[in-house]
């Protein structure tokens, strides 16, 4: 007999696997100054929180949600009840993967604007993820726990009930929104990257908000920027080249006169 994983065990297994493999990816390439937002002396001189200690709350916000997943998937059913019950066509796992793209944002949208504009958890809570001025890869899903549960962990239940996905869809769903955070806190503009060219929700779209005149705007996370522009806390910005090399995202000419 074969030893075979479960679709559930790899749900919660793989997308930690993703992120921080492509999180090693992009810290290789942390060296192309060309390409970064920040100097890598901006980096180390101006984030308030040693790498040391981003990777222990990334690994307890990791076993906390990879407990809740293994819940979930054993309150909503095995692998094989799903996959008898649903379709397997690709236009369904589309409109799947729509629904829960739209579902996330929306939840961490309102949730995220929320954090910010009550003072008391942005100092308690929300403010963690903000020792990070200079955003890098890892540091992605650096949050206080508490915060980690409600915006993401919770957020991703939401995305897998609403949109009806099987345990085995949700492996490629949150393997790809996991990507899709990490690549917006990568700090880098690379050529050719496929994310900035088909969202434009993308690194430097964050890293404005990570700064301190943007702290009130570019809310939306991870894909889309509808909720940002719909409500009026869409900041425009154009990309500039450093004299040092490398680019900076800068609000356009009217939120500077703001």
């Amino acid at each position: 007999m074969g030893f075979e994983i479960s679709d559930e065990l790899l749900g919660t297994i793989v997308p930690i696997v993703v992120y921080w493999v492509y999180s090693g990816i992009y810290m290789c390439l942390g060296s192309f100054e060309n390409y970064r937002l920040h100097s890598k002396k901006d980096e180390d001189e101006k984030n308030l929180i040693s790498k040391q200690t981003v990777v222990k709350g990334v690994l307890l916000q990791q076993a906390l949600q990879a407990v809740i997943a293994i819940l979930l998937f054993t309150v909503t059913g095995s692998d094989a009840e799903a996959s008898a019950r649903q379709p397997s066509s690709l236009i369904v796992l589309a409109r799947q993967f729509v629904i829960a793209m739209l579902v996330m944002d929306t939840w961490q949208y309102f949730l995220h604007r929320y954090f910010h504009h009550n003072k008391f958890l942005y100092k308690h809570l929300h403010s963690w993820h903000h020792r990070l001025v200079v955003p890098y890869a890892f540091g992605a899903l650096y949050n206080h726990p508490l915060e980690g549960l409600l915006l993401d962990t919770v957020g991703g239940a939401l995305s897998f009930l609403l949109s009806g996905m099987s345990p085995r869809a949700s492996i490629f769903f949150f393997s790809f929104a996991t990507i899709k955070t990490v690549d917006d806190h990568c700090g880098l503009l690379l050529p050719g990257n496929l994310f900035h060219i088909f969202f434009r929700n993308n690194s430097a779209y964050h890293d404005v908000h990570h700064q301190l005149y943007g702290s009130k705007y570019n809310f939306s996370q991870p894909f889309f920027v509808m909720w940002d522009r719909i409500l009026g806390t869409y900041m425009p910005y154009s990309l500039e080249t450093r004299a040092e090399g490398g680019f900076e995202a800068r609000p356009t000419k009217e939120f500077k006169d703001d």
